[in-house]
């Protein structure tokens, strides 16, 4: 037997090559989202028509012709409005801004005990770091001390009354104050609440559906600007005299009471998408209603409805606004309470201050928003194997 060399079968491996210039890098990018079809390259360039007809005079107003430093509204008015700028000139007015940063930040809080807001600002950020990161140990105690300890910290700090701090009434609150106040006791409340809920919407003895869908129905059907009214001004007159709660107490009750309603339709939606096998097979393998619930079923469906729930959060926060029907001032309420000042009235303020507040908004949601696509992929293991 003589080895017969076959000049079709390769002997050697061939070397990786460098990929083709049209499959890697912004090449590629662009041929896949910009131009892969023909109707693809006509919206592309439809956009960027649009573009570059609403961007230079956007980023003009914004930055190029913008005001950014003065001592009242003579820099952000022309001279024929009794400022220094020249006639037809149009720009943000951010001294505007930088002048009342501080009272968009606290609100009327007392100056000298701001630093009270700083520290509970500082807690709150070193605790809920750790929490969104996955490989951070300690996931447990973090979560106990972020939800239980916290709150009690951040209320004696903010409120004062207790150990030589002094007492500052929720009256005097107001800005990013209330609306990060706001939506972390909405938060932090409607979603335990939600899942409670949608389990007792779901749950086969009578009574308890019955209150749970009565509730659930109920808040849904009713705007959340009459659920304020009414814990703000309508409650005190069922209360026995001489029986008061703090009004920005009932907003905070409000507005988590409504939340949680939104999200036990959320969660209940996630509970009716799990197979019914998932929950045969737990009770084949002689699992409790509570074991099954936690371990099983409850898991995969909050993995299902993350997007559902982090937009309620999303809509909670951008709710907070309406808290100025009972008086109480959030960002965006006193950015629009200092439309007033005459020390700073120009055509220019309002946007100015407007764009400020969205700004502001947009920053919080769009993190939202990244956290829950971040953990919608590491959570989503049915490609893997």
């Amino acid at each position: 037997m003589t080895d017969t060399n076959i000049s079709f079968v390769r002997q050697e491996m061939l070397q990786g090559q460098t990929p083709p210039r049209g499959e890697r890098g912004i090449i590629r990018w662009v041929r896949v989202n910009l131009i892969a079809t023909p109707v693809d390259a006509v919206l592309t360039i439809l956009a960027l028509l649009a573009l570059a007809w609403f961007l230079p005079p956007l980023l003009n107003w914004l930055f190029v012709e913008a005001s950014w430093v003065g001592a009242d509204r003579s820099v952000c008015a022309t001279a024929a409005q009794g400022g220094t700028q020249p006639e037809n000139w149009s720009g943000a007015c951010w001294a505007f801004v930088n002048a009342k940063f501080g009272q968009f930040m606290y609100g009327p809080y007392p100056l000298d005990q701001r630093w009270r807001v700083n520290l509970v600002g500082i807690i709150f950020v070193v605790l809920l770091i750790p929490l969104l990161m996955p490989k951070v140990p300690y996931k447990v105690p973090n979560a106990v001390i972020f939800f239980f300890v916290f709150p009690i910290i951040a209320f004696f700090l903010l409120v004062g009354g207790w150990f030589g701090l002094p007492y500052v009434e929720t009256s005097r609150w107001g800005g990013l104050l209330v609306t990060l106040v706001i939506s972390f006791v909405g938060i932090s409340v409607s979603l335990p609440l939600g899942i409670a809920l949608a389990l007792g919407r779901r749950s086969k003895m009578p009574v308890i559906k019955m209150l749970c869908v009565i509730f659930i129905e109920m808040v849904r059907g009713i705007p959340l600007v009459t659920v304020l009214f009414m814990a703000s001004y309508m409650l005190p007159l069922f209360l026995p005299p001489g029986v008061s709660f703090d009004k920005f107490l009932r907003a905070l009750i409000g507005v988590a009471l409504f939340a949680s309603a939104y999200m036990a339709e959320v969660v209940r939606g996630g509970l009716q998408a799990i197979p019914k096998g998932q929950y045969e097979g737990a009770d084949s393998l002689g699992l409790g209603y509570w074991q099954k619930t936690g371990l099983i079923i409850l898991p995969q469906a909050l993995k299902l409805v993350i997007p559902g729930i982090v937009n309620t959060f999303i809509g909670l926060f951008k709710d907070t606004s309406l808290v100025s029907i009972i008086s109480m001032f959030d960002l965006l309420g006193t950015v629009r309470q200092h439309f007033n000042d005459p020390t700073w009235a120009s055509p220019q303020t309002p946007m100015s201050g407007l764009v400020f507040a969205g700004f502001v908004f947009w920053i919080f949601c769009f993190g939202m928003s990244r956290y829950s696509i971040f953990m919608e992929n590491r959570l989503d293991t049915g490609h893997k194997r």
